[in-house]
């Protein structure tokens, strides 16, 4: 078999990693990494036994097959300079920053034929694939996605940065149209929101809640999805997921004989043993990145289709359009609202924010710019 040609654009927190991974790949040749930090770009590319680029339009020429890891302000030119040539071509989250720039990637590659391919890369954590196992067509959706502040991706807001893994997911569970979305979110640390939470409704009447932080004390990464066929609790941190199904005895008359209703120890073991079958499943097989980098390999060969294509990409970055559209009219817009929390004082090295500001009311209130950083 010919070694496939690739290339990475940007080797920063996730880049790194996309060419740790492709430079041990079988049928795979890393030609050559880019960033715009030479000297990152040389002691990856030394670290991986290939060669380092100040420019990325310098692996147009020498590529079969391109992954892109910059900060999502250029994913759409650097998408652009490859598809363009019909190079497969993988963009990690989100496809662009915004709606009009993600479609204008989606109509190149169509236009092309160049394979497409979107970075969400939870669609291929072992929780989810539990799920597909569980086979429960979704009611009730409830996803919380929280992190600490990383001044990583200030480009883009919580909403483009953390929520639209669980967005992606959630329209990957859910084939109705999406119907309405109300959603509401607080900027904390710059121009953009850092927390966000949005109600999705979908024309077959499931329900989705969606919260994301990027300003939270504790990591969180889970999601539980609800329906006739049972109960799922995505642990997407650990890998995991728990599993809760009705037994015949609670889809018939359940027996309560000789149990002890004072007892909640004893009621517990009753319902979660005997009325509903609990079945963890825990964390097996191969890092998500290395998954996600095979598929978009064999897409490239023509081998199949990308698990999350450029179609897949377009449609979650249009839902995630209509949470940011709806952060801009919040449901109290044009009420009388308290005033703003009073001015910080600080003597740490990062000064702010002066003010927690709800998106959409447009107070007055100072944030602090963060230094531009690479994209997760």
């Amino acid at each position: 078999m010919t070694p496939l040609r690739v290339g990475v654009v940007g080797v920063g927190h996730l880049g790194q990693h996309h060419a740790r991974i492709l430079s041990t790949m079988p049928g795979v040749r890393l030609v050559g990494i880019a960033d715009r930090d030479a000297g990152r770009a040389a002691m990856i590319a030394e670290r991986c036994q290939t060669s380092a680029f100040d420019d990325y339009r310098r692996l147009v020429d020498l590529v079969d097959a391109v992954t892109i890891a910059v900060p999502t302000v250029m994913h759409r030119d650097v998408a652009v300079a490859f598809l363009a040539r019909g190079i497969a071509t993988l963009v990690e989250k989100p496809m662009a920053v915004s709606l009009a720039e993600a479609e204008q990637i989606a109509a190149l590659a169509r236009a092309t034929g160049a394979v497409l391919q979107i970075g969400h890369i939870e669609r291929f954590n072992p929780a989810m694939r539990a799920l597909d196992d569980l086979g429960v067509r979704a009611r009730y959706i409830n996803a919380e996605r929280l992190s600490t502040f990383t001044f990583r991706s200030t480009d883009i807001g919580v909403v483009h940065d953390l929520m639209i893994h669980d967005l992606d997911l959630i329209l990957s569970i859910v084939a109705a149209p999406v119907q309405s979305v109300s959603a509401v979110g607080l900027s904390l640390f710059g121009e953009h929101e850092d927390v966000a939470n949005a109600r999705i409704g979908f024309a077959d009447g499931t329900v989705a809640d969606v919260t994301a932080s990027r300003a939270s004390y504790n990591a969180v990464r889970k999601m539980r999805v609800w329906g006739a066929e049972g109960y799922a609790s995505l642990d997407f941190a650990a890998r995991q997921a728990t599993l809760v199904r009705p037994t015949d005895q609670l889809r018939g008359r359940p027996d309560l004989d000789g149990l002890d209703l004072s007892q909640p120890a004893a009621i517990k073991e009753h319902v979660f043993g005997k009325m509903l079958r609990v079945d963890k499943v825990p964390y097996e097989g191969t890092e998500q990145l290395a998954l996600e980098l095979e598929d978009f390999i064999a897409a490239a060969r023509g081998l199949s289709r990308p698990r999350v294509d450029g179609e897949d990409g377009l449609r979650v970055m249009r839902l995630a359009d209509q949470v940011l559209r709806s952060l801009e009219t919040p449901p109290w817009d044009g009420a009388e609202m308290p005033p703003p929390l009073p001015s910080a004082e600080s003597s740490l090295a990062l000064q702010g924010p002066h003010v927690w500001r709800l998106k959409g009311l447009r107070q007055q209130g100072a944030g602090v710019e963060m230094p531009a950083r690479r994209a997760d």
